[in-house]
């Protein structure tokens, strides 16, 4: 039954996100907020046909962290699911991604759209400032920049080096910087299709204040997030992940 379900999920996601794809062309056209707003609307139906087709919904907890004013988000990243709920956690949110994501047909269209920021992680130093100056001039129209330090999905339990990117924006805007655990990995892996049924917990953490040194944020940082994943990985009950009947 559980394979059932991930199977209509699947079948529905990308039937509707085909139907979406070619709806939305007219809003390029329209200033950014029509993009931002449809992007969201998007995240929300997916999370919907989660909930009805696999039972996977979620909680967050700590949303009382997140700061007046400006301030950057470091996340874990374990699932595709997580880039689906950022929109929804933050409602202007720009997300540093890998710059080939954009050349992908519709998506990074509307990506651009949105002022999401590529970065090329094969042109060194030159990558770096071109991505602190496109960060910068975003922070400063008052969008909220979301990072995943890790550079890519990892699964629960596996751990990669935090990418330098993070401390630069750090250094260079002086902004806050909320870390973000999850275990959304136990539920939608990646290359795993066959979703498990459960609650997702995303937990916001307290903020770390600009002005440390770089290396005692990337320490902080790194301790604050895999931490408290380690923990709501351990931490999730067995109702959460029920095989499904």
């Amino acid at each position: 039954m559980r394979a059932a379900r991930a199977l209509l999920f699947q079948t529905l996601f990308y039937g509707w996100t085909v139907i979406v794809a070619f709806a939305y062309l007219p809003a390029l056209a329209l200033p950014r907020g029509a993009i931002v707003f449809l992007g969201r609307l998007w995240s929300r139906s997916v999370l919907w046909l989660l909930r009805v087709t696999v039972g996977l919904s979620h909680r967050v907890e700590g949303i009382e962290n997140l700061p007046e004013g400006r301030f950057m988000v470091a996340a874990k990243h374990q699932s595709a699911w997580d880039t689906l709920v950022m929109p929804i956690l933050i409602p202007d949110a720009v997300v540093i991604l890998k710059k080939e994501l954009l050349r992908i047909p519709f998506y990074g269209w509307y990506a651009r759209k949105h002022g999401m920021i590529g970065i090329d992680r094969k042109a060194g130093a030159s990558a770096l400032r071109g991505m602190v100056a496109d960060a910068a001039r975003a922070a400063e129209r008052g969008q909220t920049l979301v990072m995943f330090p890790e550079g890519t999905r990892t699964a629960p339990g596996e751990k990669r080096p935090y990418q330098r990117g993070i401390a630069a924006l750090y250094s260079r805007l002086g902004l806050p910087v909320v870390p973000v655990a999850l275990n959304s990995g136990l539920y939608w892996g990646r290359r795993n299709l066959f979703l498990r049924p459960g609650v997702i917990t995303v937990r916001i953490l307290p903020a770390i204040p600009p002005g440390l040194a770089a290396g005692d944020f990337m320490a902080r940082l790194e301790s604050d997030i895999e931490g408290a994943t380690a923990a709501l990985v351990a931490g999730a009950g067995e109702a959460d992940l029920s095989p499904g009947g």
